[in-house]
């Protein structure tokens, strides 16, 4: 009697997890109202989940409810105190909100959790220039011939760009580590100009292979829709199966919507699994000044004429 209620439980374990992946496949594409809807779904078997919980705040404040997501996230420090990226997002939130000595006293209290955690000692730093700028504007007010304060004051301007901005962030696939939202978006470097797709060599030359993913980074950080898209195959396999034309236009939205775009392909490594075929994996970074994530990544290439063009995209590992 107890082996088909055991069979059951992992039936039922096994369901909450792939709600989970659902949600996170869902929110990556964009679809923040049917991510919530998994994730609300995931949490209704595994209410104190700490991946699914800060999904869930991730995907609150994408939606812009700081409200909710600010409960989410408080509830997960107290749940779990030792995790330092709920505190880093709830400075986000409270910095957002333009309440910066709460997102000073969170992120303290992430570095007291972590003191290796370099993302929460930068925003602290951002957060100290938004209470200097405050307290210099300040000193104007009470006297507009203070030169001093009035030059400092310009340089914080000059450096931060205004208010901090809000970045979401999203959960790595198997633990609660998420990639790191910062709380100011600074002032970013324009982006190398995008290459052509690279030639490959008759013996498939690797080398060829990694200047093409290169060069395919290279095109989304700047924004060049349509030369990013000159990488992918004509018979590409598009994610979710929708055609070619649906998928471009998706894909040209999200390219053109943001303020700018750093793509970064960190450690890539090729295999040839033919002589016009290979798949290259790496660890992507992307950042936006409403996004930043990291994760591994694996393109699968196939050489078409003297090009190679990616085939299929994969997410994930």
């Amino acid at each position: 009697m107890l082996v088909p209620a055991l069979l059951a439980v992992a039936s039922l374990a096994l369901a909450a997890a792939e709600d989970l992946k659902e949600a996170t496949r869902l929110y990556q594409q964009g679809q923040t109202t049917q991510a919530l809807e998994q994730v609300t779904a995931f949490l209704a078997s595994k209410p104190r989940d700490p991946q699914g919980r800060f999904l869930q705040g991730v995907i609150l404040t994408d939606q812009k409810k700081s409200e909710e997501a600010i409960k989410v996230f408080t509830g997960l420090t107290e749940d779990y105190p030792e995790l330092p990226e709920p505190y880093n997002n709830l400075a986000v939130l409270y910095a957002s909100l333009g309440q910066y000595d709460r997102a000073k006293t969170a992120l303290e209290l992430a570095i007291r959790t972590h003191p290796s955690y370099a993302t929460a000692h930068e925003n602290l730093g951002d957060i100290y220039a938004q209470l200097a700028s405050r307290a210099y504007d300040k000193a104007l007010q009470l006297d507009k011939s203070n030169t001093t304060a009035q030059t400092k004051l310009s340089m914080i301007k000059e450096i931060f760009g205004g208010k901090p901005t809000k970045v979401a962030a999203k959960p790595e696939p198997t633990k609660p580590e998420p990639a790191k939202p910062a709380v100011a978006a600074l002032t970013e470097k324009p982006a190398p100009a995008a290459l052509a797709p690279e030639r490959a060599t008759s013996n498939g030359d690797t080398g060829s292979i990694l200047k093409t993913v290169q060069a395919w980074a290279r095109a989304w950080s700047k924004k060049d829709a349509s030369a990013y898209l000159a990488f992918y195959a004509a018979d590409f396999e598009t994610p979710n199966g929708e055609s070619r034309e649906e998928w471009e236009k998706q894909r040209t939205e999200r390219i053109r919507s943001p303020k700018f775009i750093q793509v970064g392909i960190l450690k890539p490594t090729v295999t040839m699994t033919a002589p016009d075929d290979a798949t290259v994996a790496f660890r992507q970074t992307y950042r936006s000044n409403t996004l930043k994530s990291a994760g591994g990544k694996t393109l699968h290439m196939t050489r078409t004429g003297d090009k190679w063009l990616i085939k299929s995209e994969k997410a994930g590992g």
